[in-house]
């Protein structure tokens, strides 16, 4: 896995294009202020050790909401940071199991519509804890 983390003071997102055909959207659009915004991109390699992928990634992104005194936290599926990519059905199994962990943690989380390109706005402060890459 790979993950890009964003601390963001404004994040939003408008749907765009569908990607992928089997899935079904919630909502159109979002909005959220003092977030850690989870850029994630699932390997093929992690669907074998799902469970282990998943608690390192809710590490990191509670390290992140930490550092930035936050308990937000946006989960997005962003395919574009390995070449290695998992099955749809795997990233979102992994999405799914990580907002539950997180909210029985005492987060809020949401997820950004799965299967689409979005039109994006962040607006990241400038210090060094505002934007984390780790390589799970």
């Amino acid at each position: 896995m790979k993950l890009l983390m964003i601390y963001a003071d404004r994040f939003a997102f408008r749907l765009g294009k569908r990607a992928l055909e089997r899935v079904e959207h919630v909502r159109d659009e979002g909005e959220e202020r003092d977030v850690v915004v989870g850029f994630i991109h699932v390997e093929e390699k992690d669907k074998e050790v799902m469970g282990k992928v998943v608690t390192k990634l809710i590490k990191n992104l509670k390290w992140l909401c930490g550092k930035n005194d936050t308990k937000k936290v946006i989960l997005h599926s962003f395919s574009h940071l390995s070449t290695s990519k998992a099955p749809w059905e795997v990233v979102l199994q992994i999405l799914n199991e990580a907002e539950k962990r997180l909210r029985n943690a005492g987060y809020e989380v949401a997820q950004t519509p799965f299967g689409f390109f979005l039109d994006l706005e962040i607006r990241a402060p400038g210090h060094p804890l505002a934007r984390v890459f780790k390589d799970i």
